[in-house]
């Protein structure tokens, strides 16, 4: 094995400090081959080290500009440090050069939502879950994405799938709750609601939905 795949084994495992040597003996063994300096940024980045981890991507992507996986890493700091236009300029750049994994068509995704640019971010959303259809986070913002762009129906099915992979998300069922308020039908909207209540006693915005449905049900 060896010191790059030692140090990973390292990482999984927690063992930070091991796993930071075993990265700086590879670079020193081989000071031109990027793998060694993204995994040792990756390691920085996992203890908190955010800017001297940027430094090593940096250092990778000048030794090779194809290094598809510094440009996702530096991408997920900068998400982090909510600096969400330099995020997408990495995480465009890492699947323009090959990466086609699944999180990194998700955390592109996110990011242009964040840059409130829901239109843009649906294929990437979309991208993410035909990649990993078992991804709750994925499935879920991808219908928060479809319900934002006013595509009711098909942010249903998607609230729906969440559900059926963890009938604990309360924000799913609150989703849910809203998109049928949308269409009108206030019983299943408030039993929705209630339902998210059930999982999140403290959900403000499902509480807030139970009200005004109570309050339409009467009327009628």
């Amino acid at each position: 094995m060896d010191q790059n795949q030692q140090g990973i084994q390292y990482m999984q495992q927690g063992k930070y400090e091991e796993a930071a040597r075993c990265f700086h003996d590879a670079i020193e063994a081989n000071p031109s081959d990027p793998i060694g300096y993204i995994n040792f940024g990756n390691v920085l980045a996992a203890v908190g080290e955010e800017e001297k981890a940027l430094n090593f991507f940096k250092k990778a992507i000048e030794l090779d500009e194809q290094a598809a996986a510094a440009y996702y890493s530096a991408g997920t700091i900068y998400y982090k440090q909510q600096r969400f236009l330099d995020a997408k300029n990495m995480f465009e750049a890492a699947i323009q050069k090959g990466l086609d994994h699944a999180d990194a068509f998700f955390m592109l995704g996110m990011t242009l939502m964040y840059l409130e640019q829901p239109r843009l971010a649906l294929p990437y959303l979309q991208r993410a879950v035909e990649l990993n259809d078992e991804d709750v986070e994925a499935v879920f913002q991808f219908g928060l994405c479809l319900a934002q762009l006013e595509f009711v129906d098909e942010a249903m099915k998607q609230f729906e799938r969440t559900i059926a992979l963890n009938e604990q998300h309360a924000d799913a069922y609150y989703n849910l709750g809203v998109a049928y308020a949308y269409k009108d039908d206030a019983e299943t909207a408030l039993s929705m609601f209630k339902k998210a209540l059930d999982i999140q006693p403290d959900h403000l915005l499902a509480g807030h939905g139970k009200k005004l449905m109570e309050k339409a049900l009467k009327r009628e």
